[in-house]
């Protein structure tokens, strides 16, 4: 029947790529639970919970893994939209172990940079000194990482075109409003091209048998 193939292939296409859909699940949860604090509360929430200087020098490790389960703004929507462009394939492609690396990689190292340049400017008087406490949360680093990293995986000459375009998209921003983030998105992107050691074994895409088997059917 079509409606049990149908189910047959969600689920394959979920298993296909478990950390891209368990990470929207949570994102999905901290989203619905945002929606539901008061504007102030939420503000002091996320500040908690922020990779700010402040809290970067203090809990590091803490708040490099918490800012990343949650979505500044409260729109969980597009998120899904874009994990399901990039990382889906991105995880399917590389695998959980190497798609999170990549991850992991864009998120602590352009966190790191980005926030050093903005500590660099504080005390050189580029930045206010309450810059300390600004609001960093957000997936969008190892989001920027992942949109890279996949350029490995179109063949020449296309991947030219895609590389070149991401490279665009992210240092237009750096060089118009040449904010923390705007730094941090495109040092993110370097960080993805960055990663070509993770994919040299990675040359061809493999399609899960049960979606195989579904398409077959």
């Amino acid at each position: 029947m079509r409606i049990n193939r149908g189910v047959h292939w969600v689920r394959a296409y979920v298993r296909g790529a478990p950390g891209t859909h368990v990470w929207l699940g949570i994102l999905f949860v901290t989203t619905v639970a945002l929606h539901h604090m008061s504007p102030e509360f939420e503000e002091a929430f996320l500040r908690q919970r922020s990779t700010n200087i402040h809290e970067l020098s203090s809990n590091p490790v803490r708040v490099l893994v918490s800012s990343a389960m949650w979505i500044d703004g409260g729109h969980w929507l597009p998120y899904a939209v874009l994990y399901s462009l990039f990382h889906a394939p991105a995880e399917r492609w590389l695998g959980t172990a190497r798609w999170l690396a990549v991850c992991a990689a864009a998120h602590v190292l352009a966190t790191l940079i980005s926030e050093g340049a903005l500590l660099w400017g504080i005390r050189h008087g580029v930045a206010p000194a309450s810059a300390v406490n600004t609001l960093d949360i957000g997936v969008s680093y190892a989001l920027a990482g992942v949109v890279a990293v996949l350029v490995y995986r179109i063949p020449a000459p296309w991947r030219y075109g895609y590389g070149f375009v991401v490279l665009v998209v992210y240092a237009v921003p750096l060089v118009t409003g040449r904010t923390f983030t705007d730094l941090g998105h495109f040092t993110s992107a370097l960080i993805g091209f960055g990663c070509y050691p993770l994919v040299r074994a990675r040359k061809s895409v493999r399609i899960p048998k049960e979606t195989a088997g579904a398409s077959a059917g």
